[in-house]
């Protein structure tokens, strides 16, 4: 390796989830937050739980719901012209 290209190195960084999960693990950052890890994710849990940050959940079954209620749209069709 070269001398003084890299990042410092900490092999004890810290892993701290939003759920309070903290883990241990070598990182170029001594402390490192995270929304999501396999402690709370549901592919590790086995539930479904919504992580909603934004209203990005609500907004959506929102849309669903009056898409589902309006009515079909339908195309016009043109005519074709005769071509010659």
């Amino acid at each position: 390796m070269k001398n003084e290209i890299h990042p410092k190195y900490f092999p004890k960084a810290k892993l701290i989830c939003a759920c309070g999960h903290t883990v241990t693990t070598g990182a170029t950052k001594e402390e490192i937050r995270v929304e999501i890890c396999s402690n709370c994710h549901p592919f590790y849990t086995g539930e479904n739980k919504l992580i909603d940050t934004a209203g990005r959940v609500e907004k959506f079954k929102a849309r669903r719901a009056s898409a589902s209620t309006a009515p079909k749209k339908t195309k016009k069709v043109r005519a074709k012209k005769a071509s010659k």
